[in-house]
């Protein structure tokens, strides 16, 4: 499917499938998102451009690179939490943003109830984190949000997209892109992704 980075390996592959089994307990779930996440944060985190330095070795000078810009995280609250110690280890020095997107289960449309970001966001990566990418309402609206802060460059990384939430994502923000580590078949009338993992967020923090 157009407009999403599939990322394919085989630790990612059987960290995913830990997730989505009912047996997994709270315990293993956090586990195993934190396995999947470490694999999607070197990926998401490629396109990173860097600057050379002059340092100098034990034995002699070298030369060597450190990050052009500064790298923002921000975890769509709450399910993107559990991202984000995997992404801390990847990029230490990272500041982190919080945005809170609770979802309407009637209408299936997002509010926002809190929106606590960096300064500097023009000058920055932003990483939006978020596990599951389902009708794809609180992921734009967190993107929508970045922007007017002055985001310019931000991808958002989920381990489950469903087609619908790509699609009305893309309608948006056709130029963000989307990295997941599946894309899966549909969305049901509750607007959970199918076959996916349940809710992230109640099998994370054992709600």
């Amino acid at each position: 499917m157009d407009g999403i980075i599939l990322v394919q390996h085989p630790l990612l592959a059987a960290a995913l499938t830990r997730i989505r089994d009912q047996s997994t307990d709270t315990t293993g779930f956090r586990r195993a998102v934190t396995e999947a996440s470490r694999l999607m944060a070197y990926e998401a985190t490629r396109h990173l451009e860097c600057r050379s330095i002059a340092i100098r070795t034990p034995v002699s000078a070298a030369r060597g690179v450190v990050l052009r810009r500064p790298v923002v995280l921000v975890p769509v609250l709450r399910a993107g939490i559990s991202m984000l110690s995997a992404f801390l280890e990847a990029v230490p020095d990272a500041t982190v943003g919080f945005v809170g997107q609770k979802r309407d289960e009637t209408t299936l449309e997002p509010h926002s109830y809190l929106f606590n970001v960096p300064a500097g966001l023009e000058k920055a990566e932003v990483l939006v984190l978020d596990p599951m990418l389902a009708t794809g309402g609180s992921v734009a609206a967190t993107v929508s949000g970045l922007k007017e802060r002055g985001a310019k460059r931000i991808r958002c990384v989920h381990l489950l997209a469903a087609p619908e939430g790509v699609r009305r994502f893309q309608e948006v923000h056709p130029d963000v892109p989307l990295f997941a580590a599946a894309l899966d078949r549909r969305l049901n009338r509750s607007g959970y992704i199918v076959p996916g993992l349940g809710d992230a967020g109640d099998r994370c923090f054992g709600t």
